[in-house]
């Protein structure tokens, strides 16, 4: 198998750990590679953010390959998310503690299928208030984090298919393919307003982006041997 040569360019999907940011994974590797390489700069960039506390598929490019980065950001994105009923948190997901409760005894399992097939299709969505949503120039979430009010358009986007995997109330658990930009802890929520009775995120995994998914996918204690096995090393010969 040829080399993949970094500088010139190179697509390389990872399983982004939890808690990460995207970005600590995007330096993560940078440093590793130019240890690797022997040199201080390589420019690298990320086909899609995943949240601190989701994990999987993120696609990284190097060198000229950064300039197919809008175009990967438009394949259809496949998750895998856990939904807790019944309660809600001010960021739709585990990093703060529930603010409201509601009632889970009216749910079915009849009644969350019908309901999940209500967001198939063309949607409007609402961006969560902790999220990079500019705001006159501002992030979203810096804004909400001061306690601003202020509020966020809606945005078209498209559900190909939603497919309920495990229902224990009050947890469920489903499978979305969608478009880009979906937040699909803004999902999780149009979803337990949809039931009646609240929800927020306990887990999500991206498992795939447009071709890559995650038997592509290298994890972060691999990136060394990634390297040694796949990269080719800079050509030093003529120095």
């Amino acid at each position: 198998m040829e080399k993949l040569d970094l500088i010139a360019g190179a697509t390389i999907a990872l399983d982004k750990p939890l808690t990460w940011s995207s970005f600590s994974l995007v330096n993560k590797f940078r440093y590793e590679a130019c240890r690797f390489l022997g040199i201080r700069k390589l420019k690298v960039g990320h086909a899609g953010t995943l949240d601190p506390l989701a994990t999987g598929v993120m696609i990284l490019c190097t060198g000229k390959h950064t300039k197919h980065i809008p175009q990967l950001q438009e394949g259809r994105k496949e998750y895998i998310a856990d939904i807790r009923l019944g309660q809600t948190t001010p960021t739709y997901d585990m990093e703060s503690e529930p603010d409201a409760f509601f009632p889970t005894d009216h749910i079915t399992r009849e009644l969350v299928l019908e309901r999940l097939q209500g967001f198939v299709g063309t949607i409007e969505q609402v961006p969560p208030a902790f999220s990079a949503v500019k705001v006159d120039g501002k992030r979203a979430y810096d804004l909400a984090r001061k306690g601003r009010d202020f509020e966020l358009k809606a945005k078209t986007l498209v559900i190909d298919e939603i497919e309920l995997l495990d229902y224990t109330l009050p947890d469920i658990q489903i499978r979305v393919v969608c478009s880009k930009g979906t937040y699909i802890r803004a999902l999780a929520r149009d979803i337990g307003i949809a039931l009646g009775s609240g929800g927020h995120l306990t887990a999500l995994r991206r498992t795939r982006v447009g071709e890559f998914t995650l038997a592509d996918c290298y994890r972060v204690e691999d990136i060394r041997s990634f390297l040694h096995q796949h990269v080719a090393p800079l050509d030093t010969t003529n120095e």
